[in-house]
């Protein structure tokens, strides 16, 4: 499995587990740069370490071409001394030296791509680090924004039914509809009042015609009588 998939997996399960948790998306982006920066450490010394095998494998392939020529020179001296035996299996011993040496060589060839490929997501994931990074302060502006508009939907009462706004209309119906009751007490108390005096004024109509008439009669009575 490469650097990259395995950090794809590692930040997957971390933010994931962020997210679950309801956390502020700026500690997400925070341990989502935390683990990055963690995976390319690791990431790093895989490189180092795969750098390391490389050269060992290049000296192991060196030192068995340098032992397989020094074999082959043993081999020319024996035969020449008239030892053919020798020469043989100092020979031999040339040939297996030669076949180590490509052997090591092709290993060499398979880890010197690996070592390529392990560079190649390190720099990958070095910008990918520098790309986050640069992002997070717009992240964190975008955030900031986002907050504030929540905080005026909230203190508007737009983000929910029965919100400040319409429990300050409520009121303001209510105090409305106390009013109007007031002013149409105050109306019927106003018309009680008037038809107590229209009716005074026709009681006291009578009366005045009555002391009329009395007197009227008493004075009647009166010039009669001298």
């Amino acid at each position: 499995m490469s650097i990259l998939d395995r950090l794809s997996r590692l930040l997957r399960a971390n933010v994931n587990d962020l997210i679950s948790r309801a956390e502020d998306p700026g500690m997400i982006i925070e341990q989502a740069l935390r683990d990055m920066r963690a995976a390319y450490g690791e990431a790093r010394s895989e490189v180092a370490e795969a750098m390391a095998q490389n050269a060992k494998l290049e000296r192991e392939a060196n030192t068995n071409r340098t032992l397989a020529t020094e074999y082959e020179k043993k081999a020319e001296e024996a035969l020449r001394g008239g030892s053919e035996d020798l020469a043989r299996e100092a020979l031999r011993r040339a040939q297996n030296h030669k076949d180590l040496a490509k052997g090591f060589d092709e290993q060499r060839s398979t880890q010197q791509s690996t070592v390529d490929q392990l560079k190649t997501q390190l720099r990958a994931l070095e910008a990918k680090i520098d790309e986050m990074e640069s992002k997070k302060s717009l992240l964190a502006a975008r955030q900031s924004t986002a907050k504030a508009g929540q905080t005026l939907d909230r203190v508007s009462g737009f983000d929910k039914a029965g919100g400040a706004m319409d429990a300050f209309e409520d009121m303001e119906r209510k105090v409305a509809g106390m009013e109007d009751r007031n002013r149409a007490m105050t109306e019927l108390r106003k018309e009680s009042s008037l038809d107590e005096q229209l009716k005074d004024l026709g009681r006291n109509k009578d009366v005045e015609d009555a002391f009329a008439a009395l007197k009227a009669k008493v004075q009647g009575g009166s010039q009669g009588g001298s």
